[in-house]
């Protein structure tokens, strides 16, 4: 029983959860070059117009703006914590994985291709501060969530009786995501065009 206590709480099996997710995050990237690669050369004019775009938006400083970060920054991350309490997350975690490495692939690509070395500067930029942020918050919560989900799995399917936990170091992980969340939503707010604004002035002097 302890140690169907401990599976429960994602205790042992952690690191290889953790190196799965990896895999499948790895796994998206190269998809997202692949699919990157078949982008039409007209993208650099519609980058730079919705880079124009973004940064008006950004100027005008409203409550649909700050609305827009913080999805940005929650999506992925709230649906790990969310599959933690349903046992279609033992299917859907390690899809969320790739589909996260799928699209910020793409979109780096998709920089680099369009404005080539330049386009890097323009990448970290846009995605610098909330890949730093995003990525590790995501895998913490999405391992201890897929331990949790695929006990429920378990369950569902009648090989396993112990109950699954969501205990005080769970919600306390959260909490703590939450407000690293929150607080680099406000410092991306900050950050974020003025940066933006260096490199494009640097690209399109």
């Amino acid at each position: 029983m302890k140690t169907h206590h401990r599976l429960s709480q994602g205790g042992p099996t952690a690191l290889p959860r953790l190196f799965l997710l990896a895999l499948c995050f790895f796994c998206g990237v190269v998809l997202g070059q692949v699919l990157a690669g078949r982008v039409p050369d007209a993208t650099g004019d519609e980058l730079k117009r919705y880079l124009s775009d973004y940064l008006a938006l950004e100027g005008g400083n409203s409550a649909e703006t700050g609305l827009s970060c913080l999805i940005l920054y929650f999506r992925y991350p709230l649906l790990a914590f969310l599959l933690g309490f349903a046992s279609i997350g033992a299917v859907l975690l390690p899809c969320t994985a790739v589909v996260f490495g799928t699209f910020l692939s793409f979109s780096v690509c998709c920089f680099t291709a369009a404005f080539g070395g330049d386009g890097v500067l323009l990448a970290l930029a846009v995605f610098g501060l909330r890949c730093a942020v995003t990525l590790p918050v995501f895998f913490l919560l999405a391992s201890s969530a897929w331990g949790r989900s695929m006990s429920l799995a378990a369950i569902s399917l009648g090989r396993g009786r112990a109950p699954v936990v969501y205990g005080r170091d769970w919600w306390m992980t959260v909490f703590v995501c939450c407000g690293v969340l929150v607080v680099a939503v406000g410092a991306d707010l900050a950050i974020s065009p003025p940066l933006l604004r260096l490199a494009l002035g640097r690209l399109f002097p």
